[in-house]
């Protein structure tokens, strides 16, 4: 797996946002979801076709960025 640049854990809406937000400013983006289902329907929806790398748990999410690692967490 590349590695990503910023990761963003919540699925939420504001949490969807930031990733695509970010990912829109030329930034490649891991994302974490406690359900594995709103991370699947994030990245087969709303963010196909972008640099947006789903994971699926915490390990693989940080070990899926660049170091130093920044991320986001969005807690609802």
């Amino acid at each position: 797996m590349n590695q990503q640049q910023v990761g963003v854990i919540g699925l939420a809406d504001l949490g969807k946002d930031i990733a695509l937000n970010i990912e829109s400013r030329g930034f490649s983006v891991s994302v974490y979801s406690h359900s594995s289902s709103k991370t699947k329907e994030f990245i087969k929806k709303e963010a196909k076709g972008k640099r947006v790398v789903g994971t699926y748990s915490i390990s693989e999410f940080v070990h899926s960025l660049k170091k130093p690692r920044n991320t986001k967490d969005i807690i609802k």
